[in-house]
């Protein structure tokens, strides 16, 4: 199968330069792009000097994660897309599981692998661990990740399971479904977009796989730390965005109204800490869904499943019953 493999970059020189090569020595099967995003930096011309056999699509501007791929992957013909972070380091072989069950399974759109912490590789990584799950008022976790609380692997998920989201950090989908669903929703600009268009997948009927046999190390972060309140203002509107457009008729209003209370006390206890930045950034997180509600109901499709997410809650789960691992 044709596959492009496709990283995204936005004044990222350093990274090109410690990630790449690790992408051209185990990707002997695929083309491989950069997608700069208008950079002011040497990123271009260093990877013109320094990598020729990459190919490189200029965006015209910063378009963020969203919308940077949808408009450069209209210039990429391939059957399978791999959207790799440019802080991703990948293994030998790592593309062969995956390319196997494209091959065998015809109903499966995306795929995630193993993804563990390039600082701690005995460790998964926070941004997708062995695959994404939801809960029922649309908090994302992960098998190996809940919340902060990171799972040593012991080879507890070696599997090939069902998923409900794939992580964008590396993220391999189908051209065809991509196309299908009309890429990541532009209005997202970074964060929960791949949880979107999983969503979207899943109640098109499409499956999710999460492949243990393919291993990357992803440092996290790298672009937007975990502490910048730009990065819970874009985590808190854009989780209120994709629960409109994708729950259920009959439970929208009801999550999505408890879901703002748990984002009171969420802004609480930033206040509790001393962390003014972050209780404003849910703010404005707010009030940017207010603004975006109309058009954002606009998306919802005809057919919203009812069985797409663990019915229970996470944070009751997490902080009240002491959840801290994954339990089937």
């Amino acid at each position: 199968m044709k596959i492009a493999v496709v990283i995204l970059n936005w004044n990222g020189v350093q990274l090109l330069e410690q990630f790449l090569p690790s992408i051209i020595q185990f990707s002997p099967e695929a083309t491989i792009y950069v997608a700069d995003n208008a950079s002011t930096d040497t990123s271009v011309s260093f990877v013109k000097q320094h990598f020729p056999s990459v190919q490189i699509v200029k965006n015209k501007g910063n378009f963020g994660f969203a919308q940077g791929y949808n408009e450069a992957l209209k210039h990429i013909d391939a059957e399978i897309y791999a959207l790799v972070n440019s802080d991703i380091e990948v293994t030998q072989n790592w593309l062969e599981p995956i390319l196997e069950t494209f091959e065998k399974e015809s109903e499966t759109a995306i795929i995630q692998p193993k993804i563990l912490d390039f600082k701690n590789k005995q460790y998964f990584e926070y941004a997708g661990a062995a695959g994404g799950f939801i809960d029922k008022y649309g908090y994302p976790y992960c098998r190996g990740r809940i919340f902060d609380t990171i799972e040593k692997d012991l080879g507890q998920y070696n599997d090939n399971r069902e998923i409900f989201w794939a992580s964008g950090a590396c993220f391999f989908i189908r051209s065809a479904v991509y196309k299908e669903l009309n890429g990541f929703d532009d209005a997202f600009f970074a964060h929960q977009e791949e949880i979107d268009l999983c969503w979207r997948a899943f109640n098109k009927g499409h499956k999710i796989k999460y492949n243990y046999k393919s291993v990357v190390y992803h440092v996290g972060g790298a672009t937007l730390q975990q502490g910048n309140p730009r990065k819970t203002f874009l985590n808190f509107r854009n989780s209120l965005l994709m629960l409109t457009k994708n729950l259920p008729k009959e439970s929208l209003y009801e999550v999505l109204f408890s879901r703002m209370i748990l984002d009171g006390i969420a802004g609480i206890q930033f206040i509790s800490k001393g962390k003014f930045s972050h209780f404003t950034a849910i703010l404005k997180a707010h009030f940017s869904f207010y603004s975006l509600f109309r058009d954002t109901y606009k998306k919802r499709t005809q057919f919203q499943t009812k069985k797409y997410y663990n019915q229970k809650s996470i944070v009751y789960t997490y902080y009240i019953k002491c959840g801290k691992i994954f339990v089937k």
